[in-house]
């Protein structure tokens, strides 16, 4: 699907459930699902200031709760004391390499890590439904001395 009609879907998730179409909403929603990034609420606030879009903290975790509830939006939990948001997007089932120091979030998909899974659960006497693999380390650019940026 073209990211841009995500919006378009989110807009009508929103007229749909009576709920107000506002700029701030629709700002959230453009960073959550335009930018492939995994944002926490903090990083969504800072970065629309950046852009010089004025909403509250509130808002921002109302807006996230309701692209949440869309569909649109995945959250995830990496350990890290926060939750972080992506867009759910048409990919197929992925995993996370996740940076101790940064931040940095990069998604892979591996199909023998996914035959692997499937196989232990196998052998323990488990049909695999899913699974969630995060591996934590350092980036690149961390280990060079110059953090990255998430």
């Amino acid at each position: 699907m073209d990211r841009r009609a995500l919006i378009d879907e989110f807009r009508a998730y929103l007229r749909e459930r009576d709920l107000p179409v506002t700029p701030q909403r629709l700002a959230v929603a453009e960073l959550l699902l335009l930018r492939d990034r995994h944002f926490s609420a903090e990083e969504l606030e800072r970065e629309l200031a950046r852009e010089g879009v004025k909403v509250s903290t509130a808002t921002v975790y109302r807006a996230i709760e309701t692209l949440v509830k869309s569909g649109l939006v995945v959250e995830r939990d990496f350990g890290e004391g926060f939750r972080r948001y992506e867009s759910a997007r048409d990919m197929p089932h992925h995993e996370h390499v996740l940076c101790t120091s940064c931040g940095k979030v990069v998604e892979f998909r591996d199909e023998r890590l996914e035959r692997m899974a499937a196989e232990l659960a196998a052998s323990k006497g488990y049909v695999r439904q899913s699974h969630r693999l995060v591996i934590y380390g350092l980036c690149d650019a961390c280990r060079a001395g110059r953090p990255g940026r998430p």
